[in-house]
């Protein structure tokens, strides 16, 4: 089945200021040969350590950054050739709408909430007669429990949670095909983060929409994702179903992430990666990016990079001795 957004070696690297006049500049490496595919009416979750380029990962998904190299296919048609200007003013840029991490950063303090639910829908949709935006605004304010009243205030007179949901309703409002959420909840208390995703999953489960869910919160992407993607220094490093990598995560990096969750049963025990992690910065492309910090390191592992294999249970994982 052809899958609604792929990605196929996706990079995206960031030239650094040279050290000396004539030295060659030196290369971040945010986002490395990432392959990822996100079907129709799926939830998966992204998820690693600050730093490790989740973030970039969904800008360039979600088509707000140009990759360096690779590939990214909407329905199968490659957007990536596309400038992301280009694609912002194309018809297709209302299938892929992203849900920023800071609700209160990413609203405009002078627009109203109907007025910032209001405008992808003057940009994206074409001309469209008053009553018939002002339909759409209030039935996507009404779609993530939005109450009326609200639509008339600003972003400084709402509570947090208010602003995250102004945030999915501004994504919403264009009818979207995939929602791009990046640690949407984080900034948000236990209580009002349960609500946002009981909401993104009836969203789901309503409408078809897909999600990509970026967070480090492991516990709420397990609650919210059918499919994991772990990410480590700019590459994933293992893939599959949600119940399967917590079950029995296969790559050592996945093991030591998990191992950390609390649990009610008491402390279990937790895998420390030792050692200091690897630079992004020019980073050898002869071993391992965990090399240096993994507890079943060999040989191998320092003279060859591992490439994403299939395992027998349907997962991937970018590991020389998984399974």
């Amino acid at each position: 089945m052809t899958a609604l957004l792929e990605a196929r070696n996706l990079s995206r690297h960031f030239r650094l200021r040279r050290e000396a006049p004539f030295a060659r500049a030196p290369v971040l490496h945010a986002v490395d040969g990432v392959d990822l595919a996100i079907h129709a009416g799926e939830a998966v979750g992204l998820v690693g350590e600050s730093g490790c380029g989740k973030s970039t990962l969904a800008r360039l998904l979600a088509r707000l950054l140009d990759p360096t190299g690779g590939q990214l296919f909407l329905h199968g048609d490659e957007i990536s050739r596309e400038s992301v200007s280009r694609f912002a003013r194309s018809d297709r840029r209302r299938a892929i709408q992203m849900v920023f991490q800071d609700p209160t950063e990413s609203l405009n303090p002078l627009l109203t909430v109907f007025q910032s639910i209001a405008d992808p829908a003057g940009r994206l949709l074409g001309p469209l007669s008053r009553a018939a935006l002002r339909q759409r605004v209030e039935q996507a304010a009404a779609a993530v429990n939005l109450p009326p009243e609200l639509l008339d205030r600003y972003p400084h007179q709402l509570s947090g949670g208010q602003k995250a949901r102004v945030g999915i309703a501004r994504a919403l409002v264009v009818d979207p095909q995939l929602l791009v959420l990046d640690e949407p909840t984080s900034a948000l208390d236990a209580s009002v983060q349960a609500t946002v995703l009981q909401l993104l999953d009836r969203l789901r489960r309503d409408r078809g929409i897909a999600l990509l869910f970026v967070s480090h919160d492991l516990n709420v992407v397990r609650l919210l994702c059918q499919r994991i993607a772990v990410m480590y220094l700019g590459q994933i490093v293992e893939t599959g179903a949600a119940e399967a990598i917590y079950r029995a995560p296969a790559h050592p990096y996945t093991q030591a992430l998990l191992s950390a969750i609390p649990t009610l049963r008491g402390k279990g025990q937790r895998i420390r990666l030792d050692g200091e992690p690897q630079s992004p910065v020019n980073p050898c492309a002869t071993k391992c990016r965990l090399a240096g910090r993994c507890f079943a390191e060999q040989p191998p592992c320092t003279q060859a990079m591992p490439e994403l294999r299939a395992l027998p249970d349907g997962r991937q994982v970018r590991c020389h001795f998984a399974g």
